[in-house]
């Protein structure tokens, strides 16, 4: 059958960008690309920012360390879009201070670390926060107390920025590309890579939740699919082993409540065990400790954190910040991901570049572009490098990228201002801890839940005490945000699958407004909320009984096991 003849079971006509991957990067080149005139289709086999995205230390940040490696470029680059983040995703994204103590078994003087943040400072000229400013030893202890004494020789203290929650970004990414003609699909497989001519002219496939299969034809078809990579490449089905492009690093994070000692910046220090940097990072109102850096060569669909990394972070916390005496049982909860690094047979994991490559597969296939590697930063950058690319592919003269300067969908200008008026006019029903949720969430989009909840009375409880999430928040991740499961709506939407209890706490009611709002059956919500807790095992939370858990750090389902607080029976 000729590609035209299944385009027409499908689609009415063909695109110009096939973009498979809907985590932060596959997202910004959708969006980038809609917005530059082109007929875009996003598809994930799962959802947006369902996977590296998720895993992150949720930082924008200019990449300090990479001085270290003299990847001067990637660093202005990498601040340049720090500030553009914060312009364009206030809501989302804001300054964090950073205090960088320095101890006698660092390989870092205080003089280098001096040198380095003036360097750091003169690369990011224009920016928006404050500089640096170093501490001696006393200077450090009064500012930050709980942190070790013995062997402290100095600090610094410096800015960059946190992103809450960087699934939002793809969301919204997403959400502006919709708005501009892009087409979106989720939680579906792209099982072939269509080639004619030697040369690829759309996919093949399957929507997991329903089974229907599809075929879609485009002149560029964009491979974002992050540590997956590889797999779409390996579609093409030329008969002879691609080239390896993607070689990930494991990275695992631990999630713990406030604790005696805890900083009130985040700090970035040196480990003692074997001298790699990691964060203690405020966030959440938790603290969010990490990351490791370990090959992988697993399966990229379960990436769980090891009982060694954990114990790993755990110890060097608790080097650090004496009184803190972190347990195993204080972590609320961990994840792991994958970086989609180059692929690069040996060496240290932490030389391995940080910067992206868009890939042109031509002259061995034309219309396949794949991105390699990539940092959350700078995100914005690679899609605008990747449609300049693809214009030249499908031979269009394209207007100049408008995302450096547009806002996202919940974002404006003087977003300050927006948000005091957003408290004066906000409803009696709504407290004031739900509102500062809505707003950090939404941003100016909040009204819209607000306004759902005006309307369906019910949406406006609260579904989780730790954030102030109300109920309308996760039906508004299905009404207007494309969320296609309850999963996607708690994690990736309403993001209380955050929380303390990996919103555990929240999950009944959530269901329940679903059942209510979007008239969901009592059996697909029983559904639901049994995949959710399947889900959650990968988190390994604190809030799920104890299961036997296998020697790689895997555990078992719990969802036969567990109920949440009011469930049935």
């Amino acid at each position: 059958m000729a590609l035209r003849d299944e385009l027409a079971q499908t689609w009415s006509e063909p695109f110009d960008m096939i973009v498979v991957g809907g985590g932060i990067n596959g997202t910004g080149i959708a969006r980038d690309a809609a917005l530059r005139g082109l007929r875009v289709l996003l598809i994930d086999k799962s959802d947006v920012s369902a996977g590296t995205t998720s895993w992150s230390s949720r930082l924008i940040h200019g990449g300090l360390r990479y001085l270290e490696y003299a990847e001067i470029g990637l660093v202005r680059e990498s601040l340049m879009e720090r500030e553009r983040l914060l312009r364009i995703a206030p809501h989302l994204v804001r300054p964090l201070a950073l205090t960088l103590p320095i101890y006698d078994y660092h390989k870092r003087s205080p003089l280098m670390i001096r040198l380095g943040m003036i360097a750091y400072d003169l690369l990011s000229l224009g920016k928006s926060v404050p500089g640096h400013r170093m501490f001696d030893r006393a200077g450090a202890l009064a500012h930050e107390p709980g942190l070790n004494p013995t062997g402290l020789r100095a600090a610094a203290r410096y800015y960059d920025a946190q992103v809450e929650f960087p699934e939002r970004i793809s969301v919204e990414n997403m959400l502006d590309a919709v708005a501009h003609g892009a087409e979106i699909l989720t939680h579906t497989r792209v099982d072939e890579l269509l080639i004619e001519g030697n040369a690829v002219h759309g996919v093949r496939y399957v929507d997991q939740l329903t089974g229907e299969r599809g075929t879609a034809v485009a002149a560029v078809t964009v491979n974002v699919a992050g540590p997956w990579v590889d797999t779409v490449v390996a579609g093409l089905g030329m008969g002879e082993e691609p080239e390896r492009l993607i070689g990930g690093t494991k990275g695992s994070h631990i999630i713990v409540e406030p604790f005696p000692g805890a900083p009130a910046d985040a700090l970035y220090i040196e480990a003692k065990q074997d001298g790699r940097p990691y964060f203690i990072i405020p966030w959440n109102g938790l603290y969010l400790i990490g990351t490791t850096d370990v090959r992988y060569e697993g399966d990229p669909d379960r990436v769980v954190p090891g009982e060694d990394e954990i114990a790993y972070l755990l110890a060097e916390t608790n080097i650090a910040i004496p009184g803190a005496n972190l347990q195993r049982e204080d972590v609320a909860y961990v994840y792991a991901g994958l970086r989609p690094l180059p692929y690069q047979q040996s060496g240290l994991e932490s030389a391995i570049t940080r910067r992206h490559i868009v890939r042109d597969h031509a002259p061995d296939v034309d219309g396949l572009i794949s991105i390699v590697g990539g940092k959350l930063t700078t995100f914005r950058n690679l899609a605008r490098q990747t449609v300049d690319l693809a214009g030249k592919k499908v031979g269009r003269s394209l207007p100049a990228s408008r995302t450096g300067r547009l806002p996202l969908p919940g974002g404006v200008e003087r977003f300050s201002a927006f948000a005091r008026q957003f408290h004066r006019e906000r409803p009696a029903w709504l407290s004031q801890q739900s509102g500062e949720c809505l707003l950090r969430i939404y941003g100016v989009r909040a009204r819209r839940v607000v306004a759902l909840a005006d309307q369906e009375p019910h949406l406006r409880s609260v579904v989780s005490d730790g954030s102030g999430m109300i109920a309308a928040g996760v039906v508004f991740g299905f009404t207007d945000e494309k969320a296609r499961t309850l999963t996607d709506a708690l994690m990736r939407r309403a993001m209380v699958g955050y929380d303390e209890d990996a919103g555990f706490g929240a999950l009944d009611a959530s269901a329940d407004a679903c059942v209510r709002s979007l008239g969901w059956s009592e059996d697909r919500s029983e559904r639901e909320r049994e995949a959710y807790i399947g889900y959650m095992t990968r988190f390994l939370p604190r809030a799920l009984v104890e299961t036997s858990a296998d020697p790689g750090g895997e555990q078992s389902d719990a969802s036969d096991t567990w109920r949440s607080p009011g469930s049935r029976p």
